[in-house]
């Protein structure tokens, strides 16, 4: 049976179990679980996931599970769904640099009831329940505003090698340059950094759809006011990929140079 706390709270609280395991263990020695030539998971993916489905299984039992590690559990069919991605940056934190997100977010359809993207190194937790976004620092809590004003854009680089991505051609442009500061974390992070004003967007090729990695970011970005589609500015999940702004007119922007890429990655991908 579900606990009275409400979602956001459950959120919070399942994001703070994975960020302790991912605090405890960064800077320590890493095990490897390899995922693919490129890509793997450390034990601290697998512990954090471990603890964080454990507070979401206690507390929302008759919701449904979906994490990057273990897959699909909890209430097979249910509408509600968490969706978790334990440690956002595994890279990153196997190199020890500091840049990786806790990520949790529970969602009904497209909607997004609550979310929690944890930066557990900084001691930050940004959240939101779906009609506002705070960031939570030492207990304290501020909203969320986006501004352009850093003019800082992240561009997600990490995508398939075997056919055409959009993250490299774009960081490549001159006329992407001359516009924004480019900027290449390796985590979701930065997608709520747009919803806290700290980036003036965020751009990723691929796909969205039931995204453990994004769905904390866009839900984020969303209750904060943000204008967040896909690559070609229509409603997210009915194209490809995700365009985070903090404004329409850095939309605008974005939009404009993104568009021949687009163009282009959509016309290789069709011939090939």
């Amino acid at each position: 049976m579900s606990t009275t706390r409400s979602d956001v709270e459950v959120a919070l609280a399942a994001a703070a179990a994975g960020a302790e395991v991912v605090r405890a263990a960064y800077g320590g020695a890493v095990t490897r679980h390899a995922k693919s030539a490129r890509d793997f998971a450390t034990d601290a993916d697998l512990d954090a996931e471990r603890a964080i489905m454990a507070v979401l299984a206690g507390e929302r039992p008759d919701d449904g599970l979906i994490g990057e590690e273990s897959g699909a559990s909890g209430a097979e069919g249910a509408r509600r769904r968490w969706l978790v991605d334990p440690l956002c940056g595994t890279l990153n934190f196997a190199a020890e640099t500091p840049l990786v997100a806790v990520n949790v977010a529970l969602v009904d359809g497209d909607r997004t009831l609550a979310a929690v993207s944890e930066d557990p190194l900084a001691g930050q937790a940004f959240w939101t329940d779906g009609a506002r976004s705070h960031v939570r620092r030492d207990g304290t809590d501020a909203p969320l505003v986006p501004t352009a004003r850093s003019g800082l854009v992240d561009v997600n680089c990490d995508g398939p090698s075997d056919r055409p991505f959009l993250g490299p051609q774009l960081v490549a442009d001159p006329d992407f340059r001359a516009a924004f500061g480019t900027r290449v974390l390796s985590t979701t992070l930065a997608v709520a950094w747009v919803a806290a004003g700290r980036r003036a967007g965020y751009v990723t090729d691929g796909s969205v759809v039931d995204n453990v990695h994004f769905a904390a970011g866009v839900g984020l970005c969303r209750a904060a006011g943000c204008v967040v589609t896909d690559l070609g500015g229509d409603a997210l999940h009915t194209g490809r990929g995700l365009i985070a702004a903090a404004d329409a007119d850095t939309h605008a922007a974005l939009l404009a140079v993104i568009r021949p890429h687009l163009d282009r990655v959509l016309a290789a991908s069709a011939d090939g």
